[in-house]
Order: structure tokens, then C-alpha cells, then sequence
């Protein structure tokens, strides 16, 4: 089969279906109980979908709360090098490369699901495991698109399941600091945060010159190519879309938004209320193309006043090598947290290595705080304006960490901290500076309606391609 044509001009001709989310509420599985709670005192039943790399590692981190046996382990490249750590480790675990058939014979046995895949099958693997009253935790971000997240949120309130999304630090330090800070008033007044990560990413190989999509290649006898296209139109098979170089890719990745996103503006989101924002600008793009993230990018995420309280403000986001922000004077002189990365006083791609990603909040009066990612806590910057911050409130420590914290919303004991109604807001925001990435262009929101209101294609983007024959049943509550 052919490869479908260039991208750009793929999007400006297809008419996308873009059916409302109040039609797609049919029922795709009548016959499924509610998500059930389990005994304190009761192992959870856990399958893994991905079982090398990230995935691997996730599946390592929720056994080693002792809270789950592993029942069954699904990977479409099953026993390829990257999965044998695994595999050798848990021997008789029942093995399956297509999620579907795992659930289907299995499904009776298993309590949750662990999804450590590329982006882009995120959304089937958990509408279905939800549909069937499965608990899930799934690796950030929440989905490939707008509708997919707003669809996974639909499917956590209607099922009642427990559900996890994977940024890790949304259970640590910088969570419960947060919180307490923005209770106690402290970051009422915050009108900007600059959130940078200026590390190179794998598309950083092609120097952004991508010549179009991959020709097709053999496929590997281990692979099942089809399962691990799941939706996404039809592609050939090539190596540049495997073994996380699909994060390259605007077919198949969130790109370096929603790889770090969501470590990093995570806490700002939650807890300053930002829901969606009204505007998307682009202000730098570097290497655009139609096929891959660029080189480079400075997007603006501009959000309305919220309330009396919470003043209009923007998150300007910055990715790329050497691309920082603007620093505040007592930047470098100021000690940042346990395990942030030493500042550089260099330049160019100098500083671009040596500054972790992270961030730098900004109060109107001239306060300003830096911190990295994950759980990272923030620190105030040392400046004219510090002294302005009073006596900062104490936060919650040695909190479960996020895969227990998993752990104990399938029992019952509380909610996931970032549950889909959590994740899913902030998943959409970066799914939007997606879009204006692939696009190369900003667009303005409508927050009532949920539609990009001045550019059709952006907005057509929010839904995405039709999903291959047989795999729409997953776009149904």
C-alpha cells in the first residue's frame, strides 16, 4: 500500500469527521460493569501493554509498591531486544501482541492496565480497558488529540474506574508545595510562567530536513504492525517510526509538549485553574515541516482572568537548543532544588544542555519563582522583590508516590492526583500547541464552544483523521 500524500495538503483537502461529543455517547459496550473496588488487603491483577522502555519501567515502578501481581503482558514488537529484560524476569506471564485479544481472553483476570505505548494508541487501549471496568495508568500525554482526551475524561466519570496519567511528579514534592502555596495566597497573582526545554530530542537528528514520510521496509517478524498502528491512517512500516522515534513524528507523537509538558507546568495548571486557554500564539518556529516537531519553537498560551482572584496570564513555553527565555536577574545566583541541573553561565547550545527543564514563575510585583520538573519544588529567586513572600507555608512530605498513589485509588482510599478530569485539561492545552506547531501558525480558542474559531484546518486538527476501518467503536461512551 501506498503512503497517504504530504500532510499539509492532506489536511487542507480531507473533510474530517468531526461529530460532536454528545452524538458519540452511544454505549460501545453495554454489558460492562462499573469499575470494582478491591480490598485493602487484596494484590492487584496488572497487565502490562508496552513492556520495554518507558513501558518496561512503569510496570517495574507499580510492582515495586507491592500492591499488584502481573497477569499478563502485551507488546506488539513481543520479544524483541527491548522487551526481553521483562520477559525474562516474568517467565510464565501469559504473553499477547494485540491488547484486544488480551482483553478478550483474559479480561476476567485482570483489574488494571498499565499503557506504556507511543501517543498515538494511548486513547483504544484505555477506552477499552475502561469499557470493561478496568482501572488504568497510562504514560503523559493522555492522548494524541483534543477529542480523544475529552473522550477518555467521559469514559473515567461514566465507568468510575481509577485512572492515572504518568507524570510522575503530580505525587511529589512539588504537587503538595504547590497546593499549599496557592492556599496560602502565594501565587494568587502569577501573570506569567516560562516553561523551558531546551534539550535535544531525537527529531534534532534530521537537522529539519525531513523529506517526507518513511518508505516502506520489511516488516520484523516479531512486529505486528497493524496493532501498533492501531487508529492512525495507514502508514508502511519503517524503523523511524519505532522504539521512540514515534515522538518525532506529528502522525504519531505529542513532540517535546507533551514529552515535558506535563512535568512542567502541570502544578501551574491544576491548581491556578487555567482550563483551556483563548489564543495560541507562535512567536518563534525554527525547522518547520510538514512531517516532524521543529527545531525550535516559542509558543504563547494565553488564559482569561479566573475569577477575582486569578489574573489573566500567559505560559510561554520554549523548546529547542539554545531557545531560553529571558532569565530574572538572580536566576543563576539562586540554589534550586535537590536534583535540579547546575545553571550555565555559557551561551547558545552551552546553556541550552546545562539548564534543566523547568520553569520560571512570575507575580505581578516582581517575585519570581524558579523551579525544574516532576517533583521538583519550586524556589524563590533571589531578587529586589523576594522579600515580598513572607513566611512560606509548610506542604505534605514523603506522600505516596504516584504509583501508589495508583495503587490506592483502585482500592478505594482516594482519588488519582492526576486523574483524567485533571490530566485530560492540561493534555488538551498541549495537544493545542501541537497543533500550532504543525501548523505553524496560532489560532484563537473558543472556550464555550471548544472550537477553534479563525482557522479551519487547526480546527479540523482538534478531531483529527477518521480512525482506520475498525477501530471506531472506541470513539463511543
Amino acid at each position: 500500500m501506498k503512503n497517504h500524500m504530504n500532510t499539509g495538503t492532506r489536511l487542507s483537502r480531507r473533510g474530517f469527521v468531526r461529530g460532536t461529543l454528545a452524538a458519540s455517547a452511544v454505549t460501545a459496550f453495554p454489558h460492562i460493569a462499573l469499575g470494582a473496588k478491591l480490598a485493602p488487603s487484596e494484590r492487584i491483577n496488572l497487565a502490562g501493554c508496552g513492556i520495554g522502555n518507558r513501558g518496561g519501567a512503569v510496570i517495574e515502578a507499580l510492582m515495586a509498591t507491592g500492591q499488584f501481581n502481573l497477569v499478563a503482558l502485551c507488546d506488539t514488537q513481543m520479544g524483541a531486544k527491548h522487551t526481553e529484560k521483562l520477559l525474562k524476569k516474568y517467565p510464565g506471564v501469559p504473553r499477547f501482541q494485540d491488547f484486544r485479544k488480551m482483553l478478550d481472553k483474559m479480561g476476567n483476570e485482570i483489574d488494571a492496565l498499565s499503557v506504556g505505548v507511543p501517543d498515538h494508541t494511548h486513547f483504544p487501549i484505555c477506552m477499552m480497558a475502561m469499557t470493561l471496568g478496568k482501572h488504568v495508568y497510562v504514560e503523559k500525554p493522555l492522548a494524541h488529540t483534543v477529542q480523544e482526551c475529552d473522550l477518555l475524561m467521559q469514559a473515567e466519570a461514566k465507568y468510575k474506574v481509577a485512572a492515572q496519567m504518568g507524570n510522575q511528579g503530580h505525587s511529589g514534592d512539588n504537587y503538595y508545595q504547590f497546593r499549599a502555596w496557592q492556599k496560602a495566597g502565594i501565587l494568587d497573582d502569577i501573570t506569567r510562567v516560562d516553561a523551558h526545554m531546551t534539550k535535544g530530542r531525537r527529531w534534532h537528528k534530521w537537522n529539519g530536513k525531513v523529506p517526507g514520510l518513511r518508505p516502506g521496509m520489511p516488516v520484523p517478524p516479531e512486529m505486528d504492525w497493524d496493532t501498533w498502528l492501531g487508529q492512525v491512517p495507514f502508514h508502511d512500516f519503517h524503523t523511524d517510526y519505532i522504539n521512540g522515534d514515534w515522538r518525532c513524528w506529528f502522525d504519531f507523537g505529542n513532540g517535546a509538549l507533551g514529552d515535558w509538558g506535563a512535568h512542567i507546568v502541570d502544578t501551574a495548571h491544576e491548581f491556578l485553574k487555567l482550563g483551556l486557554p483563548e489564543e495560541v500564539k507562535v512567536e518563534m518556529m525554527d525547522g518547520h515541516n510538514d512531517y516532524v516537531f521543529p527545531m525550535g519553537s516559542t509558543l504563547r498560551f494565553k488564559f482569561p482572568a479566573r475569577g477575582e482572584k486569578l489574573p489573566a496570564m500567559d505560559i510561554v513555553w520554549h523548546e529547542g537548543l539554545g531557545n531560553l527565555p529571558e532569565l530574572p536577574k538572580g536566576f543563576h545566583e539562586t540554589k534550586g532544588a535537590a536534583g535540579d541541573a547546575p545553571p550555565s553561565l555559557g551561551s547558545g547550545a552551552d546553556v541550552a544542555v546545562k539548564l534543566a527543564p523547568g520553569k520560571v514563575i512570575y507575580r505581578a510585583d516582581g517575585v519570581s519563582f524558579k523551579g525544574s520538573s516532576h517533583s521538583s519544588p519550586l524556589t524563590v529567586i533571589e531578587n529586589d522583590a523576594a522579600s515580598k513572600v513572607g513566611a512560606l507555608p509548610e506542604y505534605e512530605k514523603r506522600q505516596p508516590d504516584h504509583f501508589m498513589d495508583f495503587a490506592l485509588a483502585v482500592k478505594g482510599e482516594k482519588q488519582c492526583n492526576s486523574r483524567f478530569a485533571v490530566a485530560g485539561e492540561l493534555s488538551k492545552v498541549l495537544c493545542l500547541g501541537c497543533i500550532a506547531q504543525r501548523l505553524n501558525q496560532g489560532f484563537k480558542f473558543d472556550r464555550e464552544t471548544g472550537r477553534i474559531t479563525d482557522h479551519k484546518v487547526a480546527d479540523q486538527l482538534l478531531v483529527g483523521p477518521p480512525p482506520r476501518k475498525g477501530w471506531e467503536q472506541y470513539y463511543k461512551v
